[in-house]
């Protein structure tokens, strides 16, 4: 099945952290990638995410808007929008 892409614009990036801004159309994912810093990401929109995680399987979680999350780097995933409306966040991932 062909899903649209996300569209990532880096509004940082220097050698202490990188920022992005992720925008997910209903449906839209970021394609299998494996995160080589830890990261941060805060929600600017509400929705629910579809992790499909190499390790664990497949799993939701939801966003709620300005509530953050961390995750170590090392994490390997596809984010899908599992929702009808578009999903933001920023990610700043440490260097």
């Amino acid at each position: 099945m062909s899903r649209p892409q996300a569209v990532p614009t880096v509004q940082v990036s220097n050698h202490r952290v990188i920022v992005t801004e992720w925008r997910f159309a209903p449906g839209a994912e970021t394609g299998w990638h494996r995160h080589g810093h830890d990261y941060v990401v805060v929600p600017q929109t509400d929705g629910l995410l579809l992790l499909l995680e190499s390790r664990d399987g497949e799993r939701r979680a939801p966003l709620v808007a300005g509530q953050s999350y961390y995750r170590d780097a090392g994490v390997e995933h596809n984010v899908v929008n599992d929702t009808d409306h578009e999903v933001v966040f920023i990610e700043t991932e440490i260097r």
